[in-house]
């Protein structure tokens, strides 16, 4: 793990998307697509509005989700939701460009859609994650069992609500060029630091060709 530290979660937003505008061109550059892969949560989400101020030719850029919950398409909790507030309603950009997980069909026959959207576009250039208090990432909570090689799982039982979700798998998050996780916040300083003793959590599951972390002081402490 590659891990910088920075004063908070605006100033991580920041060196997130120089990371994303960065990793875009030379992706665009050597292969004519940037394939990227969004987060939910509110420090990806400050992130997002910034990229949206981006003075950007869109065209070549595919998105793609994490993670969803199984809820109706036009649930305020969805993250396909908050991504469409936040960013995609501020862009140019065609519909055929945005690849969101039909979640609304059900965890099961959802990652089975997903799967078949994404299975012949990796790998992703840039992964977007967050770590959460327990050490989970996207939707892979500790405790949970999946297929190490399993690109889109069904989530059933979450310990958050609502307990059907959908989640890129460690196959799709680990076979990507670049993995960015965004960890702000107090309440992630243990899982932060028992990933960097070691720990096994799902975080450190993801085996990405690069992973960097960046995270405010609160959450990385000394």
């Amino acid at each position: 793990m590659n891990l910088r530290v920075f004063p908070g979660g605006p100033a991580i937003a920041r060196e997130a998307v120089a990371r994303i505008l960065a990793s875009a061109s030379a992706s665009l550059e050597s292969r004519g697509v940037f394939r990227l892969v969004l987060a939910g949560g509110s420090t990806p989400r400050l992130a997002y509005e910034l990229l949206a101020q981006a003075n950007r030719d869109w065209q070549g850029w595919q998105f793609y989700l994490g993670d969803e919950r199984c809820l109706p398409a036009e649930h305020p909790a969805r993250n396909s939701r908050m991504l469409d507030q936040a960013l995609f309603s501020h862009i140019t950009v065609e519909a055929e460009q945005i690849h969101m997980i039909p979640a609304q069909l059900g965890a099961e026959a959802g990652a089975t859609a997903y799967t078949e959207i994404i299975q012949d576009v990796l790998p992703f250039d840039l992964v977007l994650l967050g770590l959460g208090e327990d050490g989970h990432t996207a939707s892979l909570f500790p405790g949970h069992q999946h297929p190490p090689d399993a690109l889109v799982v069904p989530v059933h039982e979450a310990p958050k609500p609502p307990p059907e979700r959908i989640s890129l798998g460690y196959g799709a998050l680990s076979s990507a060029r670049q993995a960015l996780f965004l960890v702000s916040g107090a309440g992630k300083r243990p899982a932060l630091a028992a990933w960097r003793a070691g720990a096994d959590i799902p975080a450190a599951h993801v085996r990405a060709g690069e992973v960097m972390v960046l995270a405010d002081e609160a959450a990385a402490g000394d």
